[in-house]
């Protein structure tokens, strides 16, 4: 997946590693997300089964050298608009690798910035991140769909959360906002249907994947994981419908802090980072 020798010209798809760790308040290590997932990549299988495609030579890859992040979140989303700017107007995808999930609404008021005022946001994760900041941090990991909000034009499609909270007025603002809204709890899976899924997302659609969406058996590589998650086929069910039916306009892979002697999530995150770029190859 880390076809790094194509110019920036010729690619469609840019991945920017982007390690910002600044708010994490229980498990460490988000920082060391991107160089994990990009040393697994290299083990990822270019023949996609599903597709029966090597997607790599349908939609051209370029990976960005990776740099150290400011420490601030004000320095990061000097750091980040720079870089995302300039990819969205040479009209090109990015992939941010995360790093914590703060860096997902610094990355959307790009987007607003650059003309995308009317989009939706579909969020997977374990937790509604819809919190007015957390421990006198605005731009808290926790508060991140909450930042994102701040934005008109933006709704939020929500899926596999489990965790939300009756502190920092969370609760309050998920149920004055049901018009923005739609969450589709974990607990419930069993009755998702992927139609009223696609039904609450607009016509393009923002993607941030927080990867403790997924059942802690399978990704314990991450600072704040919820038991009950989703599994991989669950998940891929939905990226790939939502994929194939709304235009992606970009994404974020975020919260995976890496284990010491453990690949395997840091391989599923890679993974999931290449089946994805195949189910949007198909436009």
């Amino acid at each position: 997946m880390n076809i790094e020798k194509n110019s920036f010209k010729e690619t469609k798809v840019i991945i920017v590693p982007f390690g910002f760790e600044a708010t994490t308040t229980y498990g460490v290590g988000a920082k060391n997300g991107p160089k994990a997932i990009i040393k697994a990549s290299s083990q990822v299988e270019l023949f996609d089964e599903e597709l029966w495609q090597e997607t790599y030579k349908k939609i051209k890859i370029a990976t960005l050298k990776t740099v150290v992040p400011p420490k601030s979140v004000f320095g990061a989303k000097k750091q980040l608009a720079g870089l995302v700017s300039k990819i969205l107007r040479e009209k090109k995808l990015p992939i941010i690798l995360g790093g914590e999930h703060s860096i997902t609404p610094l990355i959307i008021e790009s987007y607003v910035k650059n003309g995308f005022k009317n989009f939706s946001i579909l969020q997977f994760d374990a937790h509604a991140d819809l919190r007015d900041g957390y421990l006198g941090q605005k731009y808290s990991h926790a508060a991140a769909m909450k930042r994102c909000l701040d934005f008109g034009g933006i709704n939020l499609v929500q899926i596999g959360v489990r965790n939300i909270s009756n502190e920092n007025n969370e609760l309050v603002f998920w149920r004055k906002n049901q018009k923005r809204i739609k969450t589709f709890w974990a607990k419930d899976k069993k009755r998702w249907k992927i139609a009223e899924i696609l039904k609450h997302l607009k016509r393009n659609v923002y993607l941030t994947f927080d990867v403790d969406v997924f059942n802690s058996s399978i990704m314990p590589s991450t600072g704040t994981p919820e038991p009950g998650g989703l599994g991989w086929y669950e998940v891929l069910d939905v990226l790939c419908e939502v994929c194939r039916q709304r235009k992606i306009i970009g994404t974020d892979f975020v919260e995976l802090a890496p284990i010491k002697n453990l690949a395997a999530p840091d391989f599923l995150v890679a993974k999931l980072i290449y089946k994805t770029i195949g189910y949007i190859s198909r436009h």
